[in-house]
């Protein structure tokens, strides 16, 4: 016999930052940023813009955006700067997408 676990409601301070994470990645490019970056790891402004087909300023903003909220880390290397996923729970977020919406799995 399974035992089910009993939660807790998820604390009001909890579900307003969730809410601007999820914000800020419900994006169809900052979507497809963080899917790059999960699989590739970490890759540079540059790159990221190539792949995705904009402009590099305009990559460098959704950049921010989604670093300001914490789902991704930088480090510069001389004037190059690179991005990488840092939020442990957008690679999980990428994985839903793939098994509900695609019928994929990883």
């Amino acid at each position: 016999r399974r035992v089910q676990k009993v939660l807790e409601p998820i604390p009001e301070v909890a579900l307003v930052r969730a809410a601007e994470c999820l914000r800020v990645a419900a994006h169809p490019v900052r979507l497809r940023i963080a899917d790059l970056l999960s699989l590739r790891g970490e890759t540079s402004v540059g790159e990221l813009a190539e792949l995705i087909g904009l402009p590099q300023a305009q990559t460098s903003e959704h950049l921010r955006r989604m670093q300001a909220r914490e789902l991704l880390a930088s480090r510069r290397d001389g004037r190059m700067v690179f991005y990488r996923v840092a939020s442990p729970q957008l690679p999980a977020v990428l994985d839903c997408i793939r098994t509900h919406l695609l019928g994929e799995e990883r």
